[in-house]
């Protein structure tokens, strides 16, 4: 770990080698006060250095907090940070491509841990739902659920979806400020209680009826599991034609599990709502306690918290592995992991009392 205020190097290239290792870095960059140099950012990727959604996302942590940043454009592999103090209460961010909404909200709440204010955030443009990304939809019924849990508050209102090519989605959020992280330990699973489908396309789609396609399909796959399901189908005034599912699993342990399903062009709305069921049948019959995307999502909030914190996954993802690297070239936290059943359990062991 650096000393504080120390300028930390940031090889872009380790592990997973992707835009993850840049979102955590300049959240924890923000926190600690500690500057960053990123080299070789996005290295292992077809299109290597910055795209737009990873640009918007630096921009906006750097905006919170009045922090400069150099080489910052689009496809740079190399950038510095240097973070201030934050002071900002509300921030507009403008995504000209189908870039994921989801990723850059990723970045900006972890940094938005340290606001003393309500922190209000109003981006249009980019994508919802997008591929290598996760939904929006995750982030706002899996993740922020979790969050509070920890006594993190924010909402996001989803006005307008936006998908591939276009994007062009309209997106309102609200961050409160949080005193101190509470620690996350969710170690019993328990039963599912309630299976939520909530299948979302744009009205251009809505003819065809592609949303009650894609939630009919992941029904019968649930159903035939034994899983009873309530749904919600939904269009949306989109700029381009596209559709998405996130299927929500609530067990009586407080646990929730996410899945999620992406339509594109050619491919049946039935086969988007069997794929996402499959995915949530594996992610029950695991045992786990979070699905495999919250896993990796959730460490620097468990690693930011004064006691220990732990969950089981269904298996120790690159992403989650990258992030605990990233994680510990900031803060003075010890990751455990072992295996239980088919699963993994992730612990976390701060020694910091607070940021």
């Amino acid at each position: 770990m650096a000393k504080s205020g120390e300028l930390i190097h940031i090889d872009g290239s380790v592990m997973e080698g992707g835009g993850q290792i840049l979102r955590t870095a300049s959240a924890l960059s923000i926190l600690t006060g500690n500057p960053i140099r990123m080299y070789n950012i996005r290295a292992n990727r077809p299109q290597p250095g910055l795209r737009a959604q990873h640009l918007r996302g630096l921009e906006a942590v750097a905006d919170l907090c009045g922090g400069r940043l150099e080489g910052a454009k689009i496809g740079s592999q190399q950038v510095f940070l240097y973070p201030g103090k934050i002071s900002q209460k509300g921030l507009k961010i403008s995504i000209e491509t189908a870039g994921s909404v989801g990723l850059v909200m990723h970045s900006l709440l972890v940094a938005a841990i340290g606001a003393k204010d309500k922190v209000t955030v109003d981006i249009e443009g980019g994508a919802t739902f997008g591929a290598f990304a996760p939904p929006l939809e995750h982030v706002q019924f899996v993740l922020l659920p979790l969050l509070r849990r920890m006594g993190y508050h924010a909402e996001i209102n989803i006005i307008r979806h936006g998908f591939y090519p276009v994007g062009g989605a309209q997106v309102k959020v609200m961050i409160s400020p949080c005193r101190e992280l509470k620690p996350l330990c969710l170690l019993e699973r328990g039963e599912i209680e309630s299976i939520d489908i909530v299948s979302t396309a744009s009205s251009s789609l809505k003819m065809p009826k592609v949303a009650e396609r894609q939630q009919r399909a992941a029904e019968t796959v649930l159903k035939g599991a034994g899983h009873g399901c309530t749904f919600r189908n939904r269009y949306s005034e989109a700029r381009s034609a596209g559709s998405g599912i996130v299927i929500l699993a609530r067990t009586d342990k407080g646990c929730i599990l996410g899945s999620d399903g992406l339509g594109e062009r050619g491919k049946m709305a039935e086969v988007v709502g069997q794929e996402a069921a499959a995915k949530m049948l594996h992610a029950i019959e695991s045992g786990a306690t979070v699905d495999e995307h919250i896993s990796d999502q959730l460490l620097p909030y468990m690693a930011l918290c004064r006691e220990k914190s732990a969950i089981i996954a269904p298996n120790l993802t690159m992403h989650a592995k990258t992030n605990m690297f990233i994680i510990k070239q900031f803060l003075p936290v010890e990751f455990d992991t072992e295996r239980t059943g088919s699963c993994i359990k992730i612990s976390c062991l701060p020694q910091i009392q607070s940021v």
